[in-house]
């Protein structure tokens, strides 16, 4: 039998089926709302196992965020998704690199990947910013280089790219490091819809 939900309540009724199926799936407190957004985006349940975070990675991201920093992320879709009137409110900007004409051409003329580009470019900004890759395993491969040649300070990274080739190694890279907080999405799975639920998941608990 069909379930009559008011158009106000689907969200709270999802997150609530959400709870029920999860049971007693151990996640820690801190990262619960983060890992529940995730599935409520996504409907795989596999990300309870999968995201991975760094000692106070939420926390990190939510104090970043009130201070007002920028979120750097690698496809449109995820700018699109993250809530940017809120991140508007605490005084940050969603920037996304990877349309812009000289992006692409100086990528061209170099013969590496606009989102290694968009990554240094990044790197450039005059504050500390939230990394949102969903897409560009070699974004997260040019975020480590810069964080060893001490070009580039992270508030957060959330690597959740997706797909086949230097995904799950870029990944590795990542949470190898200890110059960042990070959420990672372990495996081959994530997404940008992945990568703006995380951030958004932050944002909501700043202004429950």
């Amino acid at each position: 039998m069909l379930e009559i939900v008011k158009p106000m309540d689907i969200e709270k009724r999802s997150f609530e089926i959400i709870t029920q199926i999860l049971g007693d799936t151990p996640i820690a407190p801190e990262n619960e709302l983060v890992v529940k957004r995730v599935i409520h985006t996504s409907a795989d349940f596999d990300y309870a196992k999968n995201l991975v975070f760094s000692e106070g990675a939420v926390g990190k991201g939510i104090e970043a965020l009130r201070l007002g920093c920028d979120i750097v992320t690698d496809t449109q879709m995820a700018k699109a998704g993250i809530n940017k009137t809120i991140l508007g409110k605490l005084g940050g900007q969603v920037h996304c690199f990877m349309s812009d004409e000289s992006v692409a051409q100086e990528a061209k003329e170099r013969g590496v990947t606009r989102a290694m580009v968009s990554m240094e470019r990044a790197a450039q900004l005059p504050k500390p910013c939230i990394f949102a890759i969903g897409n560009a395993p070699t974004a997260l491969i040019c975020i480590r280089e810069l964080m060893d040649a001490g070009k580039l300070k992270p508030a957060l990274i959330v690597g959740v790219p997706v797909g086949f080739v230097n995904v799950v190694e870029s990944k590795e890279l990542i949470m190898e490091s200890d110059r960042a907080p990070y959420i990672v999405a372990r495996g081959r799975k994530g997404g940008s819809n992945v990568a703006a639920a995380i951030c958004n998941a932050m944002l909501y608990q700043i202004t429950r």
